[in-house]
């Protein structure tokens, strides 16, 4: 199959009848399995975590599945027709060589699902803000009115809904740089909320913008590709653009159709005029990386053709989403704020810039390698104290002395809540951005963030009331 541009793109395969090994059984594996079962595979499923580790992360095999094989490498795919691989499996594992070596074809999740969707798709990726931006655009697509799914590494497995989605289906897609690695499609509008340092643990710099810039590679000249303006990767990415380039900034005026922030209002344009969205003070998310991420969203809902007062009514209304920046309540008059998402210095600078009260910061979890120079600096003159936790908790601690006069080092998030709590004054806010991912003791920033709420919720004083 040739797109119009000329992208030779393969055909999804056919599983009726074919042995089929399923790597990991995360949600994106469970979706295959489910979606291979259905479609007459017999399934193998291979997952290096034990059955501990599985359960206490709530994933159970599938009805259906010939086997599950646990706490072992990856197993062998010789004898195996096809390999389904879940995106926490990078390209460059053993187990994918060996199968290229076999000849055996290797699909994803994400793959699967933009070869068999029949309605229009909206990928969004980034570095950071694409949860909310997705959100939000989902968001707009309510309003509007627009039958639409929002799914992808947001919302729910998509494989599981294709029975539901028609021609005029809208379906958001949030799309990970790991998702990314074994697409051959794109969405028929794409769009990249920013690319700077993440993940250097598992990618070089140039393999990681590569990914990245891989939601682009597949588009046709119908497609439409949504880039941040103000986002100096992104603007690289613009020469690679094949279809309608829209631009989003919350600076200057863009050439062209986009959105961009000007005296106070978002405005946005398609082929005419310049058109006010909102007030920038009718937006209830902190921080200018939020602003940016309406902005985006904004640029992204004109594209898609959702009416403006609808993209503005669910600006209104959009108050966030679970652990990013979400706020728990109080406590003796300090505000404690759930940002389990920020997984690298960048996004709890983002975080730390969204307070201008005194911040006391909770680092921790697993190192991935990024610069904390800016981190260190910004928690110089925003934190009252730090406190380190978890396995990257000494390389923290070690980061913010000198900067930060009052800094300790525990071992659990436990251990972190209690001695917060010990260092807050009123008017503060306490603030769990851990600049490091969760896998050192939480199988996803998710089960971070809900261990963070409940820890809080037990704190002496505690109220869901918090002052304006």
């Amino acid at each position: 199959m040739t797109a119009p541009n000329g992208t030779v793109l393969s055909s999804p395969p056919e599983v009726r009848g074919k042995r089929v090994l399923v790597y990991s059984l995360g949600i994106e594996g469970r979706d295959l399995a489910r979606w291979l079962l259905a479609n007459g595979a017999t399934v193998v499923v291979s997952d290096t975590r034990s059955d501990e580790a599985l359960a206490a992360a709530g994933a159970a095999a599938p009805d259906g599945v010939l086997r599950l094989v646990t706490g072992q490498p990856l197993l062998d795919p010789v004898g195996y027709d096809l390999v389904a691989v879940s995106q926490s499996v990078l390209r460059y594992n053993p187990a994918l060589q060996r199968a290229r070596e076999l000849g055996i074809p290797v699909t994803s999740q994400m793959r699967l699902f933009l070869q068999l969707c029949p309605g229009r798709t909206v990928g969004i990726t980034g570095s950071s803000g694409k949860s909310t931006t997705t959100a939000l655009v989902g968001a707009m697509a309510r309003e509007a009115g627009v039958a639409s799914i929002v799914g992808g590494n947001i919302g729910e497995a998509p494989l599981g809904r294709l029975d539901e989605i028609t021609p005029e289906t809208t379906v958001i897609l949030e799309i990970s740089h790991t998702q990314l690695q074994y697409t051959d499609r794109s969405p028929g509008i794409a769009a990249i909320t920013n690319v700077t340092p993440n993940h250097l643990d598992q990618f070089s710099w140039d393999e990681y913008v590569g990914l990245k810039r891989n939601i682009l590679t597949h588009q046709k000249r119908g497609d439409s590709a949504v880039l941040n303006a103000d986002d100096n990767t992104s603007r690289a990415l613009m020469a690679s653009v094949k279809g309608r380039l829209v631009r989003s900034s919350i600076g200057e005026e863009q050439p062209g159709p986009g959105a961009w922030v000007e005296r106070g209002e978002v405005l946005v344009r398609g082929d005419g005029r310049p058109q006010a969205v909102l007030p920038v003070a009718d937006i209830r998310l902190r921080g200018e990386h939020n602003l940016a991420n309406v902005t985006m969203a904004c640029a992204i809902g004109s594209e898609a053709g959702f009416p403006d007062d609808a993209m503005a009514r669910a600006v209104r209304t959009f108050t966030g989403v679970p652990h990013r920046l979400e706020v728990v309540g109080s406590v003796d008059g300090a505000t404690w704020v759930n940002d389990s998402i920020a997984t690298s210095p960048e996004r709890t600078i983002a975080g730390l810039r969204a307070f201008s009260e005194p911040v006391v910061l909770m680092l921790g979890g697993r190192d991935k390698n990024l610069e904390l120079d800016g981190l260190r600096e910004l928690a110089r003159t925003r934190c009252r104290a730090v406190v380190c936790f978890g396995e990257a908790g000494d390389l923290f601690c070690g980061a913010m002395s000198g900067a930060v006069a009052d800094c300790t080092r525990v071992t659990t998030l436990e251990e972190a809540v209690a001695v917060a709590a010990s260092r807050t004054r009123p008017g503060d806010a306490v603030l769990l951005s851990p600049a490091g991912t969760s896998f050192d003791a939480y199988p996803n920033f998710e089960v971070r963030g809900e261990a963070f709420r409940a820890l809080v919720r037990e704190l002496p004083g505690f109220t869901e009331e918090v002052s304006p």
